[in-house]
């Protein structure tokens, strides 16, 4: 493939509700512009985006993919996101890497969580977006009202370009609003100009037409004040005054023009195709980066071929053929085979490896990428995030804020081989930024965090698949504590004879609550009823007590620990003996000092859509949660509700949100403080443990 300049490269990340169409509509634009010689199916497993084990087995996408098609003069790269919430991660690598965004919509569900979800972070990163109705070919799709709910949800951006011409329920023909021409479409999804839609053909569709075409032209007075007084005077639009008003009012934010395809027939995807071309923007328009140079400085990156090298990872594959590939956008400068490169980062420099074109799984070979351009190169060390420079000038890029892994399960390996799951985990951490997995110091329980249970299947399988570990997942330990409410001095002694040397130590302890998770340890011995040297031994047998309690076996905070008192032996006693007494003495005085369980409490922040608040905080209430306030969200429509909760209850509240929410909300949960476990759940939590 030619290389191209940065006004000649379209960038697009195609997103929207999972099951919209969006790896179709990849598929048939890649069909379409001659770079594949079969439309393939996502039923079929067989599209060119959807290659891994993982999506061909679900039928649906995992990861992001890249492709790439020449047309009009211009290079195309296709990032076809996943729509499913699990993979959040992969939908935000797509669109921040991505110039526009094309967010699908179904022409029979019309628009859902994952429309509102890809709109909301494409209008974060400041990216235009354009609607494609799919599903034209569905019997149950109405494109006039999904139109209708875009307009409704999305406001008077929404601006329909290409509308379908509907007569007895079945689509006749198509209308180019920009064109004013007509289109009808073969079976082999070929176009024919055909006459322009009247009453006769449908009805009111003259109306409609008059209608639409009224409101293309308002939409682009609106980006220029010459095209404002030319509108107002009754004067109508050229075709390239509304290509250039639509393009501009995309650029600016304020127009989100409306198109609509099926991917099954090709019918529209010729005039998607040409929309991509003439309305979406090349990079050199609005790409420009604000960077932090070493010494902190604010610097802009301009898509300047002849500047120096800038360019940001936004996505990381381990290839188990081709070896770690690192995906790449370039914003400034160019990037070669060989070059020496600084990481921004890590601050490591090293040379470019083999950079590559994708089309899915299949590779092709570049000694060289322009900024503006995207393309990936094979076994670098670099990371998803960073920053890769020119050493003349080191500036940090804006990192993708990835969301927070909530679902929480501990793992542990069928083989016993831990170490093994540490080392394929630890690679797949390095794609994927929504997982993480660390060990719980409490419970020594090795937890895999991730957006949900799809999400953990998926992690799961591939550590199976790749890298032949099989686990055992299970819901992990809750990492209850035990402490005291009351202050008592208790005896320990240890006397043993069995022949020779005997074992003697014998202690006066006082034990009483304090504020403190480690235990506090103090002697007030007089008259050497204790040698000195023996305290060592006493504060040893102490600490590790305290790694079991006396009612469940769990650790023990807040507790102070003073020696007052004992024996000794001059022959008998040893550290060992003082060090078991100590042991004795802890036993005893826990069960007297009126030992209780306390319970981890999260601090909660769940954000939610507002008609759904009423419910979440009941939700809340049964499981035993103190709501402590709500306050308006960010986020148009939704609310923060402010709570402390019992860790325990929250093992399953990913799925309860998702599920309660549609998949639009989401929580923060951090481990706070602790907390007396209710009575009235005592007995279950000591049966449940002594079980296990």
């Amino acid at each position: 493939m030619k290389a191209y300049d940065s006004t000649k490269i379209k960038n697009i990340a195609i997103a929207g509700h999972a099951g919209s169409g969006k790896t179709s509509l990849t598929e048939a634009l890649l069909y379409k512009s001659g770079v594949s010689d079969r439309l393939g199916k996502v039923s079929d497993g067989n599209t060119v985006s959807d290659y891994m084990p993982e999506e061909i087995k679900r039928k649906c996408s995992v990861y992001t993919s890249l492709s790439c098609f020449e047309k009009d003069g211009f290079k195309v790269n296709i990032l076809d996101t996943p729509g499913l919430f699990d993979f959040a991660g992969e939908m935000m690598e797509g669109i921040f890497a991505s110039g526009s965004v094309i967010i699908t919509v179904s022409g029979k569900s019309g628009v859902k969580v994952g429309t509102h979800k890809a709109y909301d972070y494409a209008v974060e990163t400041g990216k235009p977006r354009m609607f494609v109705v799919t599903k034209l070919d569905d019997e149950n799709a109405n494109f006039n009202n999904v139109l209708t709910q875009l307009k409704a949800e999305f406001g008077p951006t929404v601006c329909p370009v290409v509308v379908p011409v509907i007569a007895d329920r079945k689509i006749v023909s198509y209308v180019n609003l920009i064109e004013m021409k007509a289109y009808k479409y073969d079976e082999n999804g070929n176009a024919v100009e055909t006459d322009m839609p009247t009453a006769e053909v449908s009805e009111k569709m003259g109306y409609r037409i008059d209608g639409l075409i009224e409101a293309v032209s308002e939409a682009v007075a609106e980006t220029d004040e010459a095209l404002f007084e030319k509108f107002f005077s009754g004067e109508p639009f050229t075709q390239k005054e509304l290509i250039d008003g639509i393009h501009k009012g995309m650029n600016e934010g304020i127009i989100t023009p409306v198109t609509c395809v099926s991917s099954t027939t090709l019918a529209g995807v010729d005039m998607l195709l040409k929309e991509i071309s003439l309305l979406l923007p090349a990079p050199s328009e609005k790409e420009k980066k604000i960077g932090e140079s070493a010494e902190g400085d604010m610097v802009e990156i301009e898509c300047d071929e002849n500047a120096p090298l800038s360019a940001f990872v936004f996505k990381t594959v381990a290839d188990p053929f081709v070896g770690k590939m690192s995906y790449i956008k370039v914003f400034s400068g160019k990037l070669s085979t060989g070059k020496e490169v600084v990481n921004a980062e890590s601050g490591e420099r090293e040379k470019v490896g083999k950079l590559m074109i994708l089309n899915g799984k299949k590779t092709e070979e570049i000694s060289e990428v322009g900024c503006g351009d995207i393309a990936v190169a094979a076994k670098m060390s670099c990371q998803t995030n960073d920053t890769i420079c020119d050493p003349s000038r080191v500036v940090k890029l804006e990192k993708i804020a990835f969301p927070k892994p909530c679902h929480k399960m501990a793992i542990k390996s069928k083989g016993g081989d831990e170490s093994k799951i540490s080392a394929a985990v630890s690679k797949l951490l390095s794609e994927d930024l929504t997982i993480s997995y660390a060990q719980d110091e409490s419970t020594k329980e090795m937890i895999l965090s991730s957006l949900g249970g799809l999400h953990l299947d998926t992690t799961i399988g591939r550590l199976n698949r790749d890298f032949g570990i099989d686990v055992d997942i299970t819901v992990p330990k809750v990492p209850y504590k035990e402490t005291i409410r009351k202050k008592v001095k208790v005896q320990g002694r240890h006397k043993k004879q069995s022949g020779g040397h005997g074992q003697y130590g014998d202690v006066w302890i006082e034990f009483e609550p304090c504020v403190s998770d480690e235990l506090i340890f103090e002697e007030k011995v007089f008259g050497g009823a204790v040698p000195k040297n023996f305290f060592p031994a006493v504060e040893k047998g102490l600490q590790e007590s305290v790694k079991k309690g006396v009612l469940a076996g769990f650790p023990v905070v807040g507790l102070k620990a003073i020696l007052v008192d004992g024996s000794y032996h001059p022959v008998d006693s040893s550290e060992m003996a003082f060090k078991t007494a100590a042991a004795i003495a802890y036993k005893e005085g826990l069960r007297q000092a009126d030992p209780v369980l306390l319970e981890p409490i999260g601090s909660l922040t769940v954000t939610v859509p507002d008609d759904n608040t009423g419910d979440v905080m009941g939700e809340l209430n049964k499981r035993r949660g103190r709501v402590l306030g709500m306050n308006p969200s960010d986020k148009k429509g939704m609310t923060d509700i402010i709570a402390d909760v019992p860790i325990a209850e929250m093992s399953d509240f990913t799925l309860y949100l998702r599920q309660t929410t549609q998949g639009r909300g989401s929580f923060d949960l951090e481990m706070a403080r602790y907390e007396q476990l209710p009575p009235q759940l005592v007995a279950e939590v000591i049966a449940k443990n002594s079980v296990e």
